[in-house]
């Protein structure tokens, strides 16, 4: 399964030279992984008020390509074989076809003081 998220790059997410900025890139992933949570039917609020949140362990990322102000952009997000106390996934930027961005990010679960938690059940079928 393979979750996409649409954006536009704007002004604010470029450089001087006019590219994106590396660091937005981040942001970007985020926000497509924060959407493909919630379209798997996992209330963040609810973890947290349970007090559990997802934190990411590790990120490997390549930068191939630059994205530019205006482009139109879709991140990829597929699920990596996990384990119960962490999500692997791969994230691809893509300006069309081509991939501008590339990236495996490891999120775990910990608790709200901190300490590394066991995923939850709804989220643990999904790892498989």
């Amino acid at each position: 399964m393979t979750h996409r998220f649409a954006l536009r790059v704007y002004y604010e997410d470029t450089d001087l030279a006019g590219i994106v900025y590396y660091a937005n890139y981040l942001k970007f992933i985020e926000r497509a992984r924060s959407e493909w949570v919630r379209e798997l039917g996992i209330d963040q609020a609810q973890m947290k008020a349970d007090g559990l949140v997802f934190a990411v362990r590790r990120v490997e990322a390549d930068y191939l390509s630059p994205a530019r102000y205006d482009d139109e952009l879709c991140v990829e997000t597929t699920m990596q074989p996990g384990s119960g106390a962490r999500l692997i996934v791969k994230q691809d930027v893509k300006r069309g076809e081509t991939v501008l961005f590339s990236a495996v990010v490891t999120i775990i679960c910990m608790t709200t003081e901190g300490a590394v938690a066991r995923l939850p059940a709804v989220i643990r079928q999904f790892v498989h």
